[in-house]
């Protein structure tokens, strides 16, 4: 992974919001520890934000054209899908010198000078809202659109603590670990489902009938068990309760690839799982993880057996087993 090409303490910055709801600035900006202020005074240069920046019109267009941009090196942070259809023409970022500038265009172009590429939020990262279906823009993520890799952090919104920590990480030259899919694995490593707070209460078999109900909500349709995050030990809102399942509503998986078709209805109880594989049935891949153990276990005693570490009768006679055609004696008293 290559290091941001600037000897600043504050690397350069360009955040696009292209076919977004400007969700994940938003949360940026909510960011706590540390604030937004510190992080634009301390921690990046931002050459571009349109949330955030004074300047509009043309005069934040040239900014995408200055001698920092051109130069190259600084880290893009994209949050929203890019529309491809007619060319791009149905998102436009601005204008300049009289030419409407496409998403499209101004994403190909900074992607090509930038050190590295953020995907901000799900949108950016698969897809998300803005390419669900019927998408009749041709809305696509950053990977289909940039021929380099993206590191996608999702997320709707992203948790400011995420998106920070990975800058953070690019900012002083740290070697992202990311997964299969390009997410930093020390976010999305696991499961929320193995993280959650009712985890106890999903293997005790006490479920919430409905939401409010104090028992894990995976009948409820809580897609926990099939997306990966931090968000039962992350959360929101200073780390308190902010979290779907900590303010009793289930999880809808809004990190995983397939967010939101393959995850709706949010409500109903999922019984298939996303895995980089594909899709899986719970049901079936519950008894074939049973048939499983029972084929490894048989493999072991038969090993057993023929080492010579359990004599077959006397193993059997142990666990009160008996072949047919053979009767067990019993000792008399």
């Amino acid at each position: 992974m290559k290091h941001v090409q600037n000897s600043s303490p504050r690397p350069d910055l360009v955040w696009l919001a292209t076919n977004s709801c400007s969700a994940h600035i938003i949360s940026f900006a909510n960011s706590c520890r540390p604030g937004l202020r510190e992080v634009l005074q301390r921690e990046f240069n931002f050459i571009y934000e349109s949330f955030i920046m004074a300047a509009e019109g043309e005069a934040a267009a040239r900014l995408w054209y200055s001698p920092a941009v051109e130069r190259g090196g600084f880290i893009l942070v994209v949050e929203g899908t890019v529309p491809t259809a007619f060319g791009g023409r149905t998102a436009f970022l601005g204008q300049l010198n009289g030419r409407n500038i496409t998403a499209l265009e101004m994403v190909e172009r900074l992607g090509a000078r930038a050190a590295h590429v953020v995907a901000a939020g799900t949108c950016a990262s698969f897809g998300g809202p803005f390419a669900a279906s019927p998408n009749p823009t041709a809305s696509r993520p950053l990977s289909k659109i940039l021929k380099r890799p993206v590191i996608k952090v999702p997320g709707c919104p992203t948790n400011p603590g995420w998106l920070l920590e990975t800058l953070e990480l690019i900012r002083r030259g740290k070697d992202l670990q990311l997964d299969a899919m390009g997410r930093p694995r020390h976010i999305y490593g696991t499961t929320i489902h193995s993280l959650c707070q009712r985890l106890p209460l999903y293997e005790a078999g006490c479920f919430a009938k409905q939401p409010g109900d104090p028992g894990c909500m995976y009948l409820l349709g809580c897609k926990g068990p099939a997306t990966r995050a931090d968000c039962p030990e992350r959360r929101w809102i200073e780390e308190r309760s902010g979290w779907p399942v900590g303010v009793n509503t289930p999880c809808i998986g809004c990190t995983a690839p397939e967010f939101p078709d393959g995850m709706a209805p949010f409500f109903h109880h999922a019984t298939d799982v996303y895995t980089p594989a594909g899709r899986i049935n719970l049901k079936s891949a519950g008894s074939g993880a049973a048939r499983f153990t029972a084929a490894a276990m048989a493999a072991h005693l038969f090993g057993q057996v023929i080492s010579g570490r359990i004599k077959p009768l006397r193993f059997m006679a142990k666990c009160n087993l008996a072949l047919p055609g053979i009767r067990r004696r019993r000792k008399k008293k």
